[in-house]
């Protein structure tokens, strides 16, 4: 349990007017919400902390936990969590949720934008779609070559300069700078 509450910061601080009614409903308040908590007691005298330590103790039936300097530690378990915990220890039977979709593995990948629109897809259209992808390749085959499309203009209409970085490709100027062929 101390090694659970090293991280938790102090929830209710206890002042100079001691252990008050108020104190006491905060001190409920959080232990019912955290059921593990650290108090922060005020004061000098360590037998004074260690009495407001029992007494808080003693008023909300929880357990002493660790007292270090002006750190209190408790912890009192939730009777609900209990109840809940059982509950829990019977298991249920998982149920997908109704908005994820869920295939068999023999049954073939759909498209999210295809299935947006109720369609589905069968092995024997995705063997269509295969052979006739093969088709086309076969078709473009014995065709020549794509020529490359040229460069468009510049878009602003300025024409450029032969020896500008802007038309050439990296390492196109080398050797055409003052005429020195090396750099």
């Amino acid at each position: 349990m101390r090694a659970a509450a090293h991280p938790l910061r102090p929830v209710v601080l206890i002042g100079d007017h001691g252990l008050s009614d108020s104190v006491l409903k905060e001190i409920d308040r959080n232990l019912t919400a955290h059921q593990l908590i650290k108090v922060r007691a005020g004061g000098e005298d360590r037998e004074a902390r260690e009495a407001m330590l029992e007494a808080i103790c003693d008023a909300l039936s929880c357990a002493p936990i660790h007292h270090l300097g002006k750190t209190l530690i408790i912890y009192r378990p939730d009777p609900g969590a209990a109840a809940v915990a059982a509950k829990k220890a019977v298991p249920e039977p998982a149920t997908e949720p109704a908005t994820r979709a869920q295939r068999k593995p023999s049954q073939p990948h759909t498209p999210k934008k295809q299935a947006a629109t109720g369609q589905t897809r069968t092995r024997s259209a995705e063997k269509a779609e295969r052979a006739a992808r093969k088709a086309g390749r076969a078709d473009t085959a014995g065709a020549p070559p794509r020529a490359r499309r040229a460069a468009p203009a510049s878009s602003h209409g300025i024409p450029r300069r032969p020896g500008s970085a802007l038309s050439l490709r990296a390492g196109a100027r080398r050797g055409l700078s003052r005429g020195n062929p090396k750099r």
